[in-house]
């Protein structure tokens, strides 16, 4: 019999990447969303929302750049959910009074932020690398919009939208430019802020809403139609509960190094609440939800198939 580690390792990774497949060009959007700086006196903003950042995107990169930096997270993506699903496997073992009880909805709330916790460490440095590859176009565009008019933008565009080659060029760039392997953990105590909290109430979440279908605590009989509702309202969950801060560690990580606009999270927190309001901080809020929904419902579905086809 295959271990329960094993098992939690292979459905993991069989359900980050269904979710990274379906959920990718949301994000690319959100992180454009989040990451476009705020226009000059007069100016309008490059993104005038969701739909008008696709539209530009494809016009300008093809549809292959709603999967711009997506090589970062695709190479992780094993370990990430492999450690996510595995953490919360061996806290519920932890948890269980025995073998086979079903845990409540308040044990699944402290294995989803104890698993948290121990993929922060992962998500971080792949989530840097993926938001300045997703981001660059944008911030490159308006940085000379600024500087030199809309002109001038137009011109060196193309040049600035590839300051990055790929994944290993951000990495290479920021181990030799910004301080070596810590530049890679910029952005790390948002990263926990939001990691910690958002699958605590995802992992609870799908939990209670399993055991609401199921009539009780065994939810070992749902049905695929089951699984997908109760995986797309816990992705959904996530990000209702912790998008502010996703926000704050998105602008502090494409951020530039020799000539900062943040000195850290409360600062960004602050100068975005300043100068753009409370919708500031859910910029890109509508294609996360738009993603959270089938991105998760695939990841949980794929897991829970992947691992009871196991044994």
């Amino acid at each position: 019999m295959m271990g329960d580690v094993v098992k939690d390792l292979t459905a993991g990774t069989v359900g980050g990447a269904a979710q990274l497949v379906v959920g990718h060009p949301f994000d690319t959007i959100k992180v454009k969303l989040q990451s476009q700086p705020a226009p000059i006196p007069g100016q309008p903003p490059k993104f005038s929302g969701a739909i008008d950042a696709v539209k530009q995107t494809i016009a300008a990169e093809g549809p292959r750049g709603l999967y711009k930096g997506m090589g970062a997270p695709l190479a992780t993506v094993a370990a990430f959910n492999a450690v996510l699903f595995t953490v919360r496997g061996q806290m519920e073992a932890y948890l269980r009074s025995e073998p086979g009880t079903p845990l409540t909805v308040g044990q699944q709330v402290v294995c989803g932020a104890g698993a948290g916790v121990a993929v922060s460490f992962l998500a971080c440095p792949t989530e840097l690398i993926k938001c300045r590859l997703q981001a660059q176009s944008a911030i490159a565009t308006t940085t000379e919009a600024t500087v030199a008019g809309a002109a001038a933008a137009t011109a060196t565009a193309t040049a600035a939208a590839v300051k990055y080659g790929g994944p290993m060029d951000v990495a290479r760039h920021v181990l030799r430019s910004e301080g070596g392997a810590r530049g890679l953990f910029k952005g790390l105590i948002p990263t926990f802020a939001r990691e910690v909290p958002g699958n605590a109430a995802m992992f609870g979440v799908y939990e209670a809403f399993k055991q609401y279908l199921a009539g009780g605590q065994d939810t070992s009989t749902l049905g695929r139609g089951s699984l997908i509702m109760a995986g797309g309202l816990a992705g959904a969950s996530f990000w209702v509960s912790v998008y502010p801060t996703d926000v704050v560690k998105s602008v502090l990580q494409v951020d530039d190094f020799k000539n900062p606009k943040y000195s850290g999270s409360i600062d960004a927190f602050r100068k975005i609440l300043k100068s753009e309001g409370v919708k500031g901080l859910y910029k890109g809020f509508g294609p996360a939800m738009c993603r959270s929904v089938p991105a998760n419902a695939a990841c949980f579905l794929a897991y829970e198939v992947t691992r009871s086809s196991l044994g």
